[in-house]
């Protein structure tokens, strides 16, 4: 049985609790699919995926058919139609930690629900401001901090979405040159679900120049996901993914950061370290987890990356 701390607004599961909660639901993926959502450097088994994702995935469904159920009540209070508006899904958490993955598997899941709902995913990558702007402002060491953002771009992108517009174009972001693509846009087309995967989902980091009262990302969220750990092992998989970085993507000459393709092993956990510490880590410390309670739902890894307890917030 799940347990309630009296002072928390959570309730708290471990791994086995948590898995009973798939009522005995088949996991629609196969090993070929799953393999094609993995992280790098990231060993999501099946398993993982039937005991953790697909309860959760459940969870998710129903909340976004009763979501539809609400806007349709809505309609027929109103006398008119109500435009579909889609259900978002914030998942948030550090660089490294999994929540790509998290937010892949998810929109994979969610797919394969009675219904077959289309479920769109963006991530607030695409909302940085190109790199020409930041090193104009001197923010490139800063690139994942709050300021870095366009963030009136990104909430007119969710407040376009909530307001059930035929088309929203949301900018996209090229891991491999490292700068948002300007040429390129991802349309979103009023899907049933929309997944918002980033380090900045939960941030309350208020807009410039906008008027009173503040408007935040999290406004627009109907339900938000942390995935957490302990920073040490987040830290080492940063580390183990820039080793494998450097002998896969690195090596292309397109890439920003080939200038490290010839590292040695040494050289290039050296270099993962410094950049974790300087950047990543005070990120993390000083605007990242400060958010982690205000989630719905916090999944906490251990060292393997398996999920190993999940706290739900009490509706």
């Amino acid at each position: 049985m799940a347990t309630t701390e009296y002072f928390s607004p959570y309730i708290t599961f471990d791994r086995d609790q948590w898995k009973r909660l798939r009522a005995s639901v088949p996991l629609p993926l196969t090993e070929t699919e799953l393999e094609n959502l993995r992280g790098i450097n990231e060993n999501l088994s099946l398993e993982e995926a039937s005991e953790i994702y697909l309860p959760l995935s459940r969870l998710l469904n129903l909340l976004a058919t009763g979501n539809r159920e609400v806007y349709e009540t809505t309609g027929v209070f109103l006398g008119e139609f109500y435009p579909k508006v889609p259900f978002i899904i914030g998942v948030s958490g550090s660089v490294a930690v999994g929540k790509s993955t998290t937010a892949r598997v998810l929109q994979a899941l969610l797919r394969r629900w009675p219904g077959h709902p289309r479920v769109d995913l963006v991530t607030t990558d695409g909302f940085l401001y190109p790199n020409w702007v930041l090193e104009e402002r001197g923010l490139m060491k800063r690139k994942g901090f709050p300021e870095s953002y366009d963030l009136r771009r990104l909430i007119r992108f969710l407040a376009d979405v909530k307001a059930g517009r035929d088309e929203v174009t949301a900018p996209l972001y090229s891991h491999l040159v490292y700068d948002v693509l300007p040429d390129r846009q991802q349309v979103v087309r009023r899907p049933d679900i929309l997944i918002v995967e980033g380090l900045n989902i939960l941030q309350n980091t208020p807009v410039d120049n906008m008027s009173s009262p503040c408007v935040f990302v999290s406004d627009f969220i109907d339900f938000s996901i942390y995935v957490d750990a302990e920073e040490e092992d987040i830290a080492r998989w940063y580390v183990e993914r820039f080793q494998v970085l450097r002998k896969t993507a690195f090596r292309n000459p397109a890439s920003y950061f080939h200038r490290y393709a010839e590292l040695s092993e040494a050289e290039a956990e050296q270099k993962a370290l410094s950049i974790w510490q300087e950047i990543n880590r005070v990120n993390l410390r000083e605007n990242i987890i400060p958010t982690r309670e205000r989630a719905r739902l916090i999944m906490t890894k251990g060292p393997d990356h398996s999920v190993q307890q999940v706290r739900l917030r009490r509706m």
